[in-house]
């Protein structure tokens, strides 16, 4: 993208930890595994095209692609800056998982994801999932010797609680809490999470705002999935349920023409109307793609057109849970699932 066009969101940014992030991050996990096959080549421009459309904000883990995804990230450091967040928590050993959040292995985890990313200090820490035996207090006391060692900027939690929340900042300030926000994922509005991290200074830090694409308009049906998708194992995307949840965005539909916009930009204009304090992560191995979702940073919807929203994707409107139940362990919080099966 040329300096002389720059996208809308160019120059405006959202509060984390206290630091300025460009209004979108970027969510990079589908660049290493997840979506199908990837291509590194590809995905290196998509990092250098998002960062120079101001795009400050790079999200990974350690477990996306068992670490290719923080060395690819880590590749496009070496000569651009960026406010890096990675994660640690949810461990593997061929098809098992499962979480750990001891302060023993998040040292080691630490260690391990500084090496990869080829940086001296971490801007963001994630424990990704609580493991439910270590105390919360003993995981945030951990990693808040971490900050102090110079290893870690900025603390967060991802899919916790808001009681949880509330005992990790009463040992150390957490920057953020990630979790999944769309339109057809509202847990963290309507369980308190969002409030408690509003209370706190929290900055909310929305995964899947494009609800795994749903929510673009372009997935139809099964037959465009790839067959190693982890799609076809979640629940909403069943050819039951994905038939069920397809009249949803009929509401979208009539925003869209209203704006001369997109699927994908109302359904992220929708997650930036949730306060200023939320920054969404849309991920994407696409240049075009890319574009397309940061200029939705020029949309701004009514209150009228968001609460019509609200309501065509009421929870109970919503067809299948977010995550399989067998994977909920791992992969989801300790909460009620309040879409249907």
């Amino acid at each position: 993208m040329s300096e002389t066009a720059q996208p809308p969101e160019a120059g405006r940014t959202r509060l984390l930890g206290g630091d300025p992030v460009g209004l979108f991050g970027l969510g990079c996990m589908g660049m290493s595994e997840f979506y199908g096959a990837h291509d590194d080549a590809r995905s290196t421009e998509v990092l250098h095209a998002a960062i120079d459309a101001g795009v400050t904000l790079l999200d990974t883990a350690d477990m996306y692609g068992g670490g290719h995804n923080e060395r690819l990230v880590g590749a496009v450091l070496r000569t651009r800056n960026a406010f890096v967040a990675t994660k640690f928590g949810i461990r593997r050993d061929g098809e098992r998982r499962w979480n750990d959040s001891s302060p023993g292995y998040l040292r080691t985890a630490c260690d391990a994801s500084l090496r990869r990313l080829g940086v001296d200090t971490i801007d963001l820490y994630y424990a990704h999932r609580l493991d439910g035996t270590t105390p919360v207090e003993d995981t945030v006391g951990a990693l808040a010797e971490l900050v102090q060692a110079g290893k870690v900027r900025h603390i967060g939690l991802s899919e916790v609680d808001a009681a949880t929340l509330r005992r990790a900042h009463a040992v150390h300030p957490i920057a953020a809490v990630q979790s999944e926000l769309s339109l057809w994922t509202r847990d963290v509005v309507t369980d308190g999470v969002l409030a408690a991290a509003r209370e706190l200074g929290t900055a909310l830090v929305a995964y899947s705002p494009l609800g795994r694409g749903f929510l673009t308009g372009a997935l139809r049906d099964r037959a465009s999935l790839a067959e190693d998708d982890f799609r076809f194992t979640n629940p909403r995307f069943t050819e039951t349920n994905l038939a069920a949840n397809l009249p949803l965005l009929s509401a979208v539909d009539q925003v869209v023409e209203r704006h001369g916009a997109s699927h994908a930009q109302i359904a992220l204009a929708w997650v930036l109307a949730q306060g200023e304090d939320v920054i969404p992560i849309p991920g994407t191995r696409r240049l075009d793609h890319l574009r397309e979702n940061l200029a939705a940073a020029a949309i701004t919807l009514t209150d009228a057109e968001v609460a019509a929203l609200d309501a065509a994707f009421a929870p109970d409107k919503v067809h299948g849970q977010r995550y399989p139940s067998a994977t909920l362990p791992v992969t989801g919080p300790a909460r009620t699932e309040e879409a249907r099966a």
